[in-house]
């Protein structure tokens, strides 16, 4: 197959505009740890200052924020400036260790596996209403701690999530059995049961909403858990863990442990007491979660990868529409480098590849790879170009913003360097 690859004037276009919106100006400071300055220069001209006090910093073990057992804190950062926002407990494998062992106790010997399904959903209906109350603050941390746009974090993402805890509270009570038909004089049936304690690993880049999709079903079911925020955004999930105790969550019910990958990720996956993992993040921390996992008591595990989905423009298609839609699917959520290669192949008809790089990672389902007939490609390259430069970077506090900044310095390294290479 003759293939072709060429860099785009789109990219370069991207490149040069965005070098004014997008300054790097400091270093990565340890493995996975997050820049100790850096900044997104429109972004920082007068920056809005949140005037919501950070209260929730400490590891939640067994219902109660406690320091680390080292006595260990992270700085976690705002993206805009690279200024400390606070410091966080830093969890390892003695805060892991205890973590689980309150998560044990709680399901062995607790109230929450035996209430009534009822009960439990009516715990979590009460703790979606305590999101709708707070959503100024939540959406405010996670705009602060992530660099996402607070129209965003507010009137998309804290609806969806007190929704997702609404529906799971209402599996809570519909979840049931069978009573299967036998030969001979026999009652067969089976029992769904909670499976104890749960470990769960969630990634920077929607961090209420996988707290959400992780602890809202597992809970919903009676189970218990341990929960690893990612280091570069800790915050929200302190919050949104004190309005679940609020609502009447037993302790020892949900236990949080911030903390890095190597140390506090690395001893959830590999706890023997902990028995069902979940992660989402990367393909390659999955496969060290997965050996882990297998290694230690061959729990089971569900993983939550990235993928790199195509968008195809076919001849026929509105091609303003296709370029809008193309654009938010690659750019949402703070996405806001890419390179494109062209590559020419031959199908019964003939698509052009935007092989697109998705450089920042902030959505884990982003159309990164777009193919586009022949007959419309040059009048889409175009209108995607000028979509592109449209495109409005700043403080993700001020209204009309589009874009705010990274969330750290290593995603932002990673699209300085693939945007400077020829590949």
């Amino acid at each position: 197959m003759a293939a072709r690859r060429i860099s785009s004037l789109l990219s370069r276009s991207l490149a040069s505009s965005s070098s004014s919106a997008l300054l790097f100006k400091g270093r990565i400071s340890g493995a996975g740890r997050v820049v100790s300055s850096y900044s997104t220069a429109a972004a920082v001209d007068n920056p809005s200052i949140p005037s919501l006090k950070v209260n929730y910093t400490q590891l939640l073990i067994n219902g109660n924020f406690v320091d680390s057992a080292s006595g260990k804190a992270f700085p976690t950062y705002d993206p805009r400036t690279g200024d400390v926002i606070s410091h966080v407990a830093e969890g390892d494998a003695e805060d892991i260790d205890q973590a689980v062992s309150a998560a044990r106790k709680a399901f062995d010997e607790g109230p929450w596996p035996k209430m009534t399904a009822y009960e439990r959903s009516m715990v979590l209906f009460r703790f979606a209403d305590l999101l709708d109350k707070h959503t100024e603050e939540l959406a405010t941390l996670e705009t602060w701690d992530n660099g996402k746009t607070y129209e965003q974090a507010a009137t998309v993402e804290l609806p969806m999530i007190s929704r997702i805890i609404r529906y799971y509270a209402g599996w809570a009570d519909k979840i049931h059995g069978l009573t299967v038909p036998a030969d001979g004089p026999h009652h067969v049936q089976t029992i769904h049961e909670p499976i104890g304690v749960a470990g769960q690993i969630i990634p920077w880049n929607f961090p209420l909403l996988m707290f959400a999709w992780k602890v809202g079903p597992a809970l919903a079911c009676g189970n218990t858990v341990v929960l690893k925020t990612a280091e570069q955004t800790p915050l929200s999930a302190l919050y949104a863990s004190k309005l679940l105790h609020e609502a009447g969550l037993p302790p020892g019910v949900l236990n949080v442990v911030s903390g890095f990958g190597p140390t506090a990720g690395a001893a959830l996956a590999s706890h023997m007491k902990v028995d069902k993992l979940a992660f989402t993040g990367s393909t390659q921390t999955g496969k060290i979660v997965l050996e882990l996992a297998a290694k230690s008591n061959l729990k089971p595990v569900t993983l939550e990868l990235g993928g790199k989905s195509p968008f195809i423009v076919c001849r026929d298609a509105d091609v303003d529409k296709a370029v809008e839609l193309a654009h938010f699917a690659l750019f949402f959520n703070q996405v806001c480098l890419r390179k494109i290669h062209q590559c020419q192949f031959q199908y019964q008809d003939s698509f052009i590849e935007f092989v697109i790089n998705h450089l920042q990672g902030q959505c884990c389902c982003a159309g990164s790879r777009t193919y586009v007939h022949e007959s419309v490609y040059d009048e889409f390259l175009e209108k995607a170009k000028a979509r592109a430069l449209q495109r409005s970077v700043g403080d993700p506090f001020k209204a009309g913003i589009e874009q705010g900044p990274q969330v750290s310095g290593q995603p932002f390294l990673h699209a300085a360097v693939l945007m400077s290479s020829d590949f």
